[in-house]
């Protein structure tokens, strides 16, 4: 067929728009990222922390038993957390939060006024799985 509506070989690609946060990771760059299922084993008050946060003791299995904080007493109790899985970056460096060093930064999800709700597992899993 020739004419207007005729096809010209195969289209190329179109580049996708932009990403509405403006950064875009290539896979390799997420694969440093080091996210294991944790299971907290003890929650502690942190008055000291400048928002209202929890003080965690979370279990990764093989790598060990690591500390974390967390701001998430809006929605959580401490009896509640105790025994729950969660995800957590186990690669970045400690950072000290006033006089207590996180070691690993439990994930969640942001609503509301910067509230946040835990991510994890919907069954049981090893502890120390990494997430892919």
């Amino acid at each position: 067929m020739v004419g207007k509506n005729a096809r010209q070989g195969p289209k190329r690609c179109e580049r996708p728009p932009p990403h509405p946060g403006g950064i875009v990771i290539t896979y390799d760059d997420f694969l440093k990222v080091d996210i294991r299922v944790g299971r907290i084993v003890q929650v502690d008050d942190f008055p000291k922390a400048k928002k209202p946060a929890y003080k965690l003791r979370i279990d990764f299995g093989d790598l060990g038993v690591k500390a974390s904080s967390a701001q998430i007493v809006k929605h959580y109790d401490k009896a509640a957390l105790l025994g729950q899985l969660v995800l957590a970056v186990v690669n970045f460096p400690p950072r000290q939060i006033a006089d207590f060093f996180s070691e690993v930064l439990t994930l969640g999800v942001i609503v509301g006024d910067g509230d946040v709700v835990l991510v994890h597992p919907d069954r049981e899993v090893p502890l120390g799985a990494p997430l892919r």
